[in-house]
């Protein structure tokens, strides 16, 4: 069995161990599925290039729908990375999304929805990265799984130490606002890997295209722990 099977196999047999990332309701919160590939011809080039024209869009959408959350982005094939040379590398530029986002308000509480510790964490600030990020370790039987909350506020780092217990359902931190958390509209990156590959405080979210395969060994759907029903 490989580690995304192991997962859900551990899934499976604790269902009560794993706890909630935001405060979700299945039965009142309807989620908004966010469309980033080329397919979303609404979306054009001018508005992902200005973080407060792009913040204006995403919000307009939620209220449209009558949603408190924006949801999408695993193995997405983006075309809005156009908006920072970050994601430009030379032979292939990186616009393969690995984690899922949730698109909500700057200050939106974020929880740990597994026990583990603080593996890492650090300030990612450039224009179009994670800005505040937190890595958690958790020990699921044989399996190990990583967990990332990207775009947190900067507060979100205080009094963090590495080792630190946490516990499932304990706030963690908060979503930045834009002048923080890399110019993005407020949303999470939340993001699970099972290596780290020996990194702090970072790991990829976003990369070539080519490199799918490579990353679905490593990168697990984040759905089997946010368990969203429109995913």
């Amino acid at each position: 069995m490989n580690r995304t099977g192991q997962l859900i196999a551990w899934i499976k047999a604790n269902p009560y161990a794993v706890g909630k990332v935001v405060d979700y309701n299945p039965a009142t919160d309807r989620l908004y599925a966010f469309d980033f590939t080329s397919a979303n011809t609404e979306l054009d080039t001018g508005t992902i290039a200005d973080s407060a024209r792009f913040s204006r869009w995403i919000n307009h959408k939620l209220k449209e729908a009558g949603s408190r959350y924006g949801v999408g982005g695993y193995m997405e094939h983006r075309t809005l990375y156009v908006r920072s040379p970050l994601f430009d590398t030379d032979d292939e530029p990186r616009r393969l999304h690995l984690g899922i986002d949730v698109w909500a308000d700057a200050g939106t509480p974020v929880y740990a929805p597994l026990d583990g510790t603080v593996h890492s964490f650090q300030n990612n600030n450039n224009f179009g990265d994670y800005g505040p990020t937190i890595i958690l370790q958790h020990h699921l039987g044989e399996l190990t799984l990583y967990s990332l909350y990207g775009h947190l506020s900067c507060e979100s780092l205080n009094r963090l130490t590495m080792g630190q217990s946490v516990v499932k359902n304990q706030q963690i931190a908060a979503l930045g606002s834009i002048a923080e958390n890399g110019q993005w509209p407020p949303h999470l990156h939340f993001q699970l890997m099972f290596d780290m590959e020996g990194m702090l405080g970072d790991y990829p979210g976003v990369v070539r295209f080519s490199e799918k395969e490579k990353y679905l060994q490593n990168i697990p759907d984040p759905n089997l722990i946010l368990k969203f029903n429109t995913l």
